[in-house]
């Protein structure tokens, strides 16, 4: 049984939720989401394993050999390695006093209102990890694309880690070229991928006292069960060690900025081949605003802005989208402004 503290729901709380003529509230300002459109590109396929995926990976080509007449032809093969991707398991669950949810007829509407809250900040939290999970650090998570590629030397993946240059203050862009065979999510073998929500109904809960005190409630269970597999490591490229002070002065009489659109050009090229999935951009709002300030150079031909009436190279559709060369970049506000340099 779950002890009510902090994370219970009050009388001050219920009353927030109701409107003037004592209804539940049908629009709540979600003044707390954010924008983090990696989680509309992401293709995500069941894994091969009860816990992940594991992928074979072929590290070497077979030899082959010019044959003269009457001499024969050693045999050879190819080499490979198995790398092998865990998920994590995100859960949160919903309490509330029976006797208060009831209050006005109004428990399913009021309970539906709480439901957004946990689902958004279970988005926020699966976003975060997508980039900074680290298995080193939070074993209970799973990888994500920074520490992947989180070095300049040394690491196979370090190929496609290209630095702005900066060393204080700093961000990074990610270019995803998402697929099958490529980079996707994964969900465990055997269970339902996305969130799941279950009623628990009616519970008997503590509170926080010493005895603690049961009292009748209302209870639900939310479960994300989400992994990040990289099939093939060409097929991201991170722009790191952006800095976010230099690139406030884009399009200034004194711009320092890092030159975005050399890096992204660059980081395109990087990618083995471009039409292989779905590829996107990932940046936050501070990037994304001072690189669209580039579109006001007359000269820009390949950044542009534009009303989508079809879908896009990720494969969102509708709304007005920012491409560089035709690949759409969204915005992801996770993506933090003070990541460690990469070096």
């Amino acid at each position: 049984m779950a002890v009510l503290g902090q994370s219970a729901v009050t009388y001050m709380d219920l009353a927030k939720r109701f409107d003037a003529s004592g209804q539940v509230e049908k629009v709540i300002i979600e003044i707390m989401n954010q924008f983090n459109r990696i989680l509309d590109d992401m293709l995500v396929l069941e894994g091969n394993l009860a816990t992940g995926h594991k992928t074979t990976v072929r590290t070497g080509l077979p030899g082959v050999t010019w044959r003269m007449l009457n001499y024969g032809v050693q045999p050879s093969k190819s080499s490979t390695s198995q790398v092998t991707d865990t998920c994590g398991m995100l859960e949160a669950y919903a309490e509330v006093d029976k006797s208060l949810a009831d209050l006005n007829g109004n428990t399913a509407a009021w309970r539906l209102s709480e439901e957004k809250a946990f689902i958004e900040a279970m988005n926020q939290q699966m976003a975060y990890t997508l980039f900074y999970g680290d298995t080193t650090l939070n074993p209970e998570r799973f990888l994500g694309l920074a520490p992947r590629y989180g070095t300049l030397t040394g690491a196979q993946s370090c190929t496609n880690v290209i630095s702005a240059g900066g060393t204080t203050n700093l961000t990074s862009v990610y270019l995803v070229v998402w697929g099958d065979t490529t980079v996707h999510g994964i969900f465990p073998k055997g269970s339902k991928g996305g969130i799941s929500q279950e009623d628990k109904g009616q519970q008997t809960l503590l509170d926080s006292n010493t005895p603690m005190g049961r009292y009748e409630g209302y209870r639900s269970h939310y479960k994300w069960d989400l992994g990040l597999t990289v099939r093939d490591w060409r097929y991201v490229v991170r722009i790191c060690n952006i800095d976010t002070v230099a690139l406030a002065t884009a399009g200034d009489s004194s711009d320092t900025s890092p030159n975005l659109i050399k890096l992204m050009v660059k980081a395109i090229n990087l990618i083995f081949n471009i039409n292989n999935g779905r590829p996107a951009f990932y940046m936050n709002l501070l990037v994304k605003t001072y690189l669209e300030v580039k579109l006001m150079n007359a000269k820009n031909l390949f950044l542009q802005m534009r009303e989508l009436t079809g879908t896009d190279m990720a494969g969102a559709s509708g709304g007005i989208v920012t491409t560089f060369l035709g690949i759409p970049i969204r915005r992801v506000d996770q993506i933090v402004n003070s990541e460690t340099q990469v070096v």
